[in-house]
């Protein structure tokens, strides 16, 4: 029982990787995007051609403003026609401060969605050697059970109960951090979706 109990631990931190993917480690459901491009959710003018957003301090106050989660979405809008409000008639100068602001936020939510990728690739290394672990402590259990009583017959007992409890406790931390690993797989997605959605946001004000 105890060494069904680890198999079917191991197969669970295990299955995601049984699907085809580029990267066979990779723990979660949601296909594994190593990398993004600014132009992935732009249409607006070259952003190259708009100069670094961060020699622009208004533009990088809007965009580390708006490309915080702490921000809700429905404050985008009324935050950039603030901007809008601010810089002229110049169209293209407008366009280009807009197209600064798109730079930046593209850059600060791509390093946290960098920073997130690199935490579930360390957490899931985490989860495997768990896994190993577990399945080492379900040997021993079956070779105590198995091995016959030697000495003091109330030893056996005890090194049991202590086997067991172990793995019982490193089973329940498993199944726990399994979970949370499950929702922590969905913040990169979480993280490309607002970044689209603040690029169109941003393209309507062009």
């Amino acid at each position: 029982m105890i060494r069904h109990a680890a198999l079917a631990l191991l197969l669970s931190a295990t299955a995601a990787a049984a699907q085809p993917k580029t990267d066979p480690t990779w723990p979660c459901v949601q296909r594994k995007v190593e990398t993004l491009s600014p132009g992935q959710f732009w249409t607006g003018p070259d952003i190259a051609s708009a100069g670094d957003w961060g020699d622009d301090s208004d533009a990088a106050a809007l965009a580390q403003k708006i490309a915080s989660r702490r921000t809700d979405l429905s404050q985008v809008d009324p935050l950039l026609d603030a901007y809008v409000g601010k810089l002229g008639a110049d169209k293209d100068a407008k366009d280009k401060a807009l197209t600064r602001v798109y730079a930046g936020v593209f850059e600060v939510i791509n390093g946290e969605r960098d920073k997130v990728m690199g935490g579930i690739a360390r957490y899931a290394q985490g989860q495997r050697r768990m896994a190993e672990r577990i399945r080492d402590e379900a040997d021993k259990i079956s070779q105590v059970k198995d091995a016959p009583s030697q000495g003091d017959a109330t030893e056996l007992p005890k090194d049991q109960t202590d086997l067991e409890s172990k793995f019982a406790w490193d089973r329940r931390i498993f199944q726990e951090r399994s979970q949370s690993l499950t929702y922590v797989c969905e913040v990169p997605q979480l993280l490309e979706q607002r970044l689209g959605e603040i690029a169109k946001r941003i393209q309507a004000h062009l």
